[in-house]
């Protein structure tokens, strides 16, 4: 990936970080909610500080680590976003929309993975 790219990745993961966050501030208080929304908040905004940390990575070996971590946030990141569904029907089209950007965000690691094992 080149610098521009990078960069525009990383604004996605910030913008969808701040989507979740916005997304949450919006949903009911109540016990369930209660437990799954800083679920959800710390494991999607995980993703970008993760990729963020990838791009300063020591060597190979971190990179991949730290994209490998990125990965299976956005993985959880959807897990919490299908709980988060089941609770809030009310919510539906926005976190449906958001579990599509968390699945684009897992298909782009996992591509980033496989290129790198390539050239290995």
């Amino acid at each position: 990936m080149g610098y521009k790219e990078n960069e525009n990745l990383m604004e996605r993961l910030i913008e969808f970080g701040e989507n979740i966050i916005e997304l949450c501030k919006r949903l009911p208080q109540n016990l369930i909610n209660s437990r799954l929304i800083p679920q959800s908040i710390d494991c999607s905004s995980s993703i970008g500080a993760n990729y963020s940390e990838s791009c300063e990575a020591e060597s190979s070996k971190d990179f991949i680590h730290k994209i490998k971590i990125a990965k299976k946030e956005a993985k959880e990141t959807r897990f919490f976003l299908r709980l988060l569904l089941k609770a809030n029907p009310s919510f539906t089209r926005e976190i449906i929309m958001r579990g599509r950007e968390a699945t684009e965000f897992l298909k782009i690691f996992s591509s980033i993975v496989a290129k790198f094992r390539q050239k290995q």
